[in-house]
């Protein structure tokens, strides 16, 4: 077959063939550092201008926390763990509690579609979103730290430590929070569980241990954010154990690497519903 395009200065046809024979090729899928430092900066562009008012809720509420313990510790050990929750309190209200409502509303609007059509790939998208919450946690963690060093009278010399501790605690819960989101049916759930996520991280984290219930104090140990915690608190002794450190930051990794590869396949699994 060919296709009459023109016709000649004789009057005649001029035949022009057919170039295609079928659907033209897609180019090759992008990389996965370079997707995910695109969607990164883009997830980071997008939630700018709600980054101050994030930052001041997240701080206010753990700084608020201190002050009301300040009159009910007692011990140096208290008052570490009070510290260091509180600090790790901020990370869980970002990366795990508005990680969760951000991916539940973003299925239900179909926001989902818009990154399926991109040769963007799945780690990429939630590798970039959590990275992006997981950032504005850094100020509000830092400010909270150093209050809370203040407050109670503890060193700040190992504050260093956060610089481990933000990042992959950050990963932990926001592997959870995004796969909260991805899974549940409808946003209002992904927000209940977003919700009571970071409750848990809160009432868990900032009470000292050795006022809980046992059963209470098994709960505890299946949080992620529990070793980011106890990996902060432990820096505070004039002879810190360094192997039990590395061995908390280790634990935040690996919980970091699975809950993220659920929170991928979670992203597959809806973006093709």
């Amino acid at each position: 077959m060919s296709a009459v395009s023109a016709q000649s200065p004789a009057g005649r046809a001029v035949p022009v063939p057919e170039t295609a024979q079928g659907a033209a090729e897609l180019g090759p899928r992008a990389r996965l550092w370079p997707a995910l430092a695109a969607v990164y900066r883009a997830q980071l562009s997008r939630a700018r201008v709600a980054r101050i008012p994030l930052l001041f809720v997240a701080t206010f509420q753990s700084v608020g926390i201190m002050i009301l313990m300040r009159g009910v510790v007692d011990t140096r050990g208290e008052a570490q763990s009070v510290v260091a929750g509180s600090s790790v309190v901020v990370v869980a209200f970002v990366a795990l509690n508005l990680l969760a409502q951000y991916f539940g509303q973003l299925r239900a609007g179909g926001g989902l579609d818009h990154y399926a059509t991109l040769p963007v790939p799945p780690a990429a998208v939630v590798l970039g979103a959590a990275g992006a919450y997981a950032s504005f946690t850094v100020p509000g963690t830092l400010v909270t730290a150093v209050f809370g060093c203040v407050l109670f009278g503890l060193p700040l010399g190992n504050l260093w430590i956060l610089v481990a501790v933000i990042p992959l605690a950050g990963a932990a819960l926001a592997g959870l929070g995004a796969a909260c989101g991805l899974l549940a049916p409808r946003p209002e759930l992904a927000t209940l569980l977003g919700q009571l996520g970071m409750s848990a991280a809160l009432l868990l984290g900032v009470v000292p241990p050795d006022r809980m219930p046992e059963p209470v104090r098994l709960a505890r140990d299946l949080l992620p954010s529990t070793y980011g915690v106890e990996a902060y608190a432990r820096t505070f002794g004039a002879r810190p154990h360094w192997a039990f450190v590395v061995g908390d930051l280790g634990v935040c990794a690996v919980v970091g690497v699975v809950s993220l590869a659920v929170a991928t396949w979670a992203y597959r699994r809806a973006a093709v519903r």
